[in-house]
Formats: C-alpha cells, sequence, structure tokens
C-alpha cells in the first residue's frame, strides 16, 4: 500500500473516530451505566467525554508519531504526518482553552469539540437556565479565540 493510501486511511479514521465520539454523546441521551439503571448524570458526562476525547487523541497522535518515525516512509509522508500532528496539537489545546474560557464566564462545565479536517466547533455546556444571551457569551469567546463562523458552531446545553 502506497504511502499515500495510508495517510488517506489514517485521515479517514482519526474523522471516522471523532464523529463517532460526537455522536456517542449526543445521541446517548441518558444512557444507562451498567446494571444499575441509573441514569448518567452530567458530571459523569462531561468526565466521560473529556477521558474519551484524551484518549482516542493520545491513539491519534501516537499512530501519526509512527508514520513520522518509519524508517520506510516517503518525506511527503512524514511532512504531512507532521502537519496533521501540529494541526491536532493545535485543536486541543484550542478545545482546553475554550472550555476554560467558558468555564470562567461561569458555566459549571463544558466540552469542545474542534474538527479536524472541518471548521465544526461543537460545544457542550452544563446549564439548566441556559438563554440567548449564554449562547451570545460563548459564541462571543469563540469568535474573539478562534474567529469562528456562526455557521460553523454548534452550542447545546444540558441540565
Amino acid at each position: 500500500m502506497s504511502k499515500k493510501k495510508k495517510i488517506i486511511i489514517l485521515s479517514c479514521m482519526v474523522l471516522l473516530l471523532a464523529v463517532t465520539a460526537v455522536f456517542n454523546f449526543l445521541l446517548a441521551g441518558n444512557t444507562k451505566l451498567g446494571t444499575d439503571d441509573e441514569p448518567v448524570s452530567t458530571a459523569a458526562f462531561f468526565a466521560q467525554y473529556k477521558t474519551e476525547r484524551s484518549q482516542s487523541r493520545s491513539e491519534q497522535l501516537v499512530q501519526l508519531n509512527e508514520i513520522i518515525s518509519a524508517e520506510t516512509e516517503s518525506t511527503a509522508a512524514k511532512d504531512e504526518a507532521l502537519n496533521l500532528k501540529l494541526k491536532l496539537i493545535e485543536i486541543i489545546e484550542s478545545e482546553l482553552l475554550m472550555e476554560t474560557l467558558i468555564e470562567a464566564r461561569g458555566y459549571e462545565d463544558a466540552v469542545v469539540s474542534i474538527g479536524l479536517t472541518s471548521n465544526n466547533i461543537n460545544v457542550i455546556v452544563k446549564d439548566a437556565d441556559f438563554t440567548q444571551d449564554d449562547a451570545v457569551i460563548i459564541y462571543t469567546i469563540l469568535a474573539e479565540e478562534l474567529d469562528a463562523d456562526p455557521t460553523n458552531v454548534t452550542i447545546d446545553p444540558i441540565a
């Protein structure tokens, strides 16, 4: 298999993994944990989301590091993997910064997911009394820090 095909496949896998994680949390709602028949608490949702995102990103970085360090890979494949790794690191830092800034505005918890291969930004924020003003506050943070386009931003409050 050519190096270019490997990178394309890796990129598709990373995208599918990210999309799967987002859909898993958005569609799961109040799923059951184990056999206790207790709904997932909001705090558990945020903690689980952040843990799974961190694990997913770590796996992605390991795969990219393998391509970068492989002696059999072409220079173009290594350059593409390095660029993807740098973009992924930038996204990770931006997500953490956005979460911190949103929480600093008084929201109890937040997760931010920035697309690796798209300009989409998804925000899930814990706020029982979420209003239009709250959406404007969060969007303003994203616009100032990430130059986000409103058509690419989705903000979902949960109680």
